[in-house]
């Protein structure tokens, strides 16, 4: 089992800044990927960005150039900067956590930009 706790969402404007960060505990040796995904009111959960054991990241086309991922393997972390914020981000964020053979999601952080 793994366990998962996100923390960093907020209230931002427009243009701003927030860092969403996701620690991992348990069986953390058997993660193989972590990432960020999100679920605006009314739409499916979608993947925001995901990063690999060996450090390869995958990011959503509306988010890149905008928000990176990273991953502390010595904290069992996983961070998402997120700059320039949108209206549209405007979401629940999920932080989840993928082994051979399970899927591992923490409980969600609100991400609310607005003006």
């Amino acid at each position: 089992q793994v366990q998962l706790v996100e923390s960093g969402g907020g209230l931002m404007q427009p243009g701003g800044s927030l860092r969403l960060s996701c620690a991992a505990s348990g069986s953390i040796s058997s993660i193989i990927a972590m990432g960020w995904y999100r679920q605006a009111p009314g739409k499916q959960r979608e993947l925001v960005a995901a990063i690999t054991d060996t450090g390869s990241t995958n990011i959503t086309n509306s988010v890149k150039g905008r928000f990176t991922i990273s991953r502390d393997n010595a904290k069992n972390t996983v961070s998402l900067q997120m700059n320039s914020l949108k209206i549209e981000d405007t979401a629940v964020y999920y932080c989840d956590a993928v082994s051979v053979r399970s899927r591992y999601w923490g409980q969600g952080t609100q991400v609310t930009v607005s003006s």
